[in-house]
């Protein structure tokens, strides 16, 4: 690649082809850059673009959010899927307005230190909110190395000192251009370096891709399978929120048991909602959103990190 400006190719690129993506706008806040990158954990763009939208009209401050019920923080997610990182994004608006007088830290240990947020998301959110110089590696970025620099098909298994050492070696030393270049370089892998059918032809620095040098060689290790969704626990668990969140009042348990024929499956995934705090049982034995008067929450916690966000390197939705 010697003699190729990576950076300077990129980064026009990306400024001339970037989607545009309503957190990526002038004016965002870090609070919806945060925002953005929980709800784009595992979950495509799309689906992201009009709940993000939602959600910022409604709680465009972590103190609008924080003043909400942890309920209507789950309500208004949607069926983003996951729906828990709605109540850890619940939680870290609470915090961020106790700890930090509403503002989002700008300090990348001060993010880790808050719920739902990981090694990835505070990377991004530090390089994407506030233009530092940091290593933001995605799925995306790491098949984009992987074949710009080392000429291979498909990353591999995940490796953070490597992925983010290899990331490091290519940002530029000037904090704001090394964010763009992180940016660009996440754009690249999601619309044209992507898992299946890149078009190189698309590609502005194509001439210095090691994986077209060498004539485009095949991965050795084929592309894990995605988990199927019909018939799992994660379906009926989806299908149950659905009746709490659709309504104003409590649910009862019958109408709850129409939601699924099996009984032991649908049990054990009512029970796992109320353990994660997204469901809770009242007295009268109704079920209804958290954050409502005469609940019992079930002694659940959402805990600290999403699943996605717990991998060493963060598995971000590609398109």
């Amino acid at each position: 690649m010697a003699g190729v400006d990576l950076t300077g190719a990129l980064v026009a690129w990306y400024d001339q082809h970037a989607r545009d993506l309503p957190w990526r706008r002038l004016g965002v806040t870090p609070w919806g850059v945060l925002v953005s990158e929980f709800m784009l954990q595992q979950t495509p763009v799309a689906r992201v673009a009009p709940v993000w939208s939602a959600w910022m009209l409604r709680w465009p401050q972590p103190s609008d959010l924080a003043a909400a019920p942890a309920g209507d923080a789950v309500r208004a997610w949607g069926r983003l899927g996951y729906p828990r990182r709605a109540l850890r994004l619940h939680e870290c608006a609470r915090l961020i307005s106790r700890q930090h007088g509403g503002t989002v830290p700008d300090d990348r240990d001060a993010l880790l230190a808050l719920p739902g947020v990981g090694a990835y998301t505070a990377r991004a959110v530090v390089a994407f909110a506030f233009g530092q110089r940091h290593p933001v590696v995605d799925v995306n970025v790491r098949r984009v190395v992987a074949r710009l620099v080392h000429g291979r098909g498909q990353p591999g298994a995940a490796s953070p000192r490597r992925d983010h050492g290899d990331v490091d070696a290519l940002l530029p030393d000037t904090a704001p251009l090394a964010a763009r270049l992180s940016i660009a370089l996440m754009e690249l892998g999601a619309t044209v370096c992507r898992a299946a059918a890149p078009t190189c032809t698309q590609c502005p620095v194509a001439d210095a891709c090691a994986w077209r040098r060498a004539g485009y060689p095949p991965a050795a290790d084929r592309p894990a399978r995605a988990q199927p969704f019909p018939g799992t626990d994660r379906e009926v668990r989806g299908r149950l929120l659905d009746v709490v969140r659709t309504v104003n009042e409590p649910v009862e348990r019958a109408r709850l048991d129409l939601v699924w024929p099996e009984p032991v499956q649908r049990d054990r995934a009512l029970h796992s909602l109320i353990v994660d705090g997204l469901v809770v049982r009242r007295p009268d034995g109704h079920f209804a959103l958290p954050g409502g008067a005469d609940c019992d929450p079930g002694g659940g916690d959402p805990g600290n990190g999403e699943p996605a966000d717990q991998d060493p390197i963060h598995r971000r939705a590609t398109t």
